[in-house]
């Protein structure tokens, strides 16, 4: 079996990541290590108390400042430093959401599929649930879905067979080690990183497959809290998709699709008040950003200004 690492990019979610640990802990192949990458103390409060702080299996940094792309590659940093990973042969890192919830063998599944086929660098899993659109799901539901006492609901990443995907979803998905030494996140995509997952993607497909395992199984809580405010949101919406086609790592097609249904979804639900999210809100930040895009200034970093 491959060695496997996991990394935590979190911010504002102590417990959830916590929880997350729980998990980790009762894979049926846990981790032999896992980095936990906050950005500021209150980030990562209380982890230090976890268990597998006291087996050798935790790390708990903090980024120089907050950012995903720049969290998740300080994780990758730290653990390719630990001495531990460097007395072990080959695995592979997988990244996840403070806010995933694998099935207790999503670990000892990635194994299984990477050392089923070598072109496989790599994949993303089964996604049982995902509350990133609704209100969010509770800890108490994620247990449902992945006990089967709840049916699956529809998501593009299901299906029962193995496929080729142009994009992993940034909440569940691994790399082969080799991949990860090669490449690291942009970090010209701040704060959560809109579409870092499909740039990632981009830069490892040269190496391999990337793939769609249907055996990973997991749920993805979507929680609200610490969520990037819509103006921004909506800035990265255009912004971040224009800078990935220009870099080659999304495809026109792909950008032109994004573009134009962020627009028209932002316009049409803006008619009236969403209780959940501020679509007025990303119609602002998809507007300011066609602006800026009008006068030449119109690049990821820009939210951080504006």
């Amino acid at each position: 079996m491959m060695n496997g690492y996991v990394i935590i990019a979190t911010k504002g979610r102590a417990r959830e990541t916590a929880t997350l640990l729980d998990f980790l802990a009762a894979q049926s192949a846990p981790p032999l290590l896992t980095v936990v990458v906050g950005a500021g103390p209150e980030d990562v409060d209380a982890l230090d108390t976890h268990p597998l702080v006291a087996r050798g299996q935790l790390d708990i940094i903090c980024a120089p400042a907050a950012g995903l792309p720049l969290q998740r590659n300080c994780g990758v940093t730290q653990l390719f430093s630990s001495p531990l990973f460097r007395s072990q042969s080959p695995g592979f890192v997988t990244f996840f959401d403070d806010d995933f919830r694998p099935g207790f063998d999503w670990l000892q599944q990635a194994s299984a599929l990477f050392e089923s086929d070598e072109e496989i660098v790599g994949l993303t899993g089964k996604v049982l649930a995902d509350g990133i659109k609704g209100a969010g799901l509770t800890e108490e539901e994620a247990l449902l879905f992945l006990s089967g006492q709840s049916s699956a609901l529809p998501h593009w990443a299901s299906g029962d067979t193995v496929r080729d995907l142009s994009s992993m979803y940034g909440c569940n998905m691994s790399f082969r080690t080799t991949v990860c030494e090669r490449f690291r996140f942009d970090e010209a995509l701040p704060a959560y990183g809109w579409q870092e997952d499909r740039d990632f993607t981009g830069q490892a497909k040269t190496m391999g497959r990337t793939v769609f395992a249907p055996l990973c199984r997991g749920v993805h809580l979507g929680i609200k809290k610490s969520r990037t405010p819509g103006f921004k949101f909506g800035y990265s919406q255009i912004a971040n998709v224009l800078y990935l086609m220009k870099k080659g790592t999304m495809a026109r097609t792909e950008g032109v699709k994004f573009l134009t249904k962020a627009l028209i979804a932002n316009s049409l639900k803006s008619i009236r008040p969403h209780p959940i999210h501020d679509y007025r809100g990303r119609l602002r930040g998809n507007s300011r950003a066609i602006s800026d895009l009008l006068r030449g200034n119109c690049h990821p970093m820009r939210v951080t200004e504006i």
